[in-house]
């Protein structure tokens, strides 16, 4: 195995360890969920860049369609989890809510 692609390994394996520590050390689901959200794809693909040097270019045809995968769906699953979040839970803890005006007007009934 060669040093780079064991190092990239290390260092994807070190950035999801403290991905994992953030969402258990963060206060808030907002700051949990932003660790998951932003730390582990960036860990996957660095793991991913590593592996991909060790396996060549057929190993890493699907790592790279994984990653692809990867980067645009997990934003967009991370939205949907504020959003649920967002209208579920206590935010009394936010300073600026800028979502709670949109909130409100799509949960009134409509005036006829």
């Amino acid at each position: 195995m060669s040093t780079l692609a064991s190092a990239l390994m290390v260092t994807g394996g070190v950035v999801a360890v403290l991905a994992g520590i953030g969402v258990l050390r963060f206060s808030t689901t907002y700051a949990r969920l932003h660790a998951a959200g932003k730390a582990s794809p960036v860990a996957f693909l660095i793991a991913a860049i590593g592996a991909g040097i060790e396996l060549g270019v057929a190993g890493s045809a699907s790592l790279l369609i994984a990653s692809v995968a990867m980067v645009l769906t997990l934003p967009v699953g991370v939205h949907l989890l504020f959003r649920a979040v967002h209208r579920t839970a206590d935010n009394d803890h936010l300073i600026v809510d800028e979502l709670a005006p949109a909130e409100l007007a799509a949960r009134k009934p409509p005036v006829d």
